[in-house]
């Protein structure tokens, strides 16, 4: 009885620890696809912005001034980095 009772109870634990492990599993994987969408997200923004800095300086042309401005784009993407 005692034998039986005691091999329902480790039955019993090992069914509450791997139960438990799957949601740890599964957070896990659920937070790296997060983190793998916001990287994505910021790598977008990134070639946004180069993509800006390089219309700005063909419309720049040689005036210095307008080609300085440009500068902001460049200076965004690599604080994206």
């Amino acid at each position: 009885m005692y034998k039986r009772l005691s091999a329902i109870l480790c039955v019993f634990a090992i069914f509450s620890m791997s139960a438990c492990t799957g949601v740890s599993v599964r957070n896990a994987a659920r937070s790296q696809s997060q983190a793998y969408k916001a990287q994505g997200a910021v790598a977008e923004q990134r070639l946004e912005f180069v993509k800006n800095y390089q219309d700005c300086i063909a419309k720049a042309g040689e005036n210095l001034q307008q080609v300085e401005a440009c500068d902001v784009y460049l200076k965004s993407a690599e604080a994206l980095s």
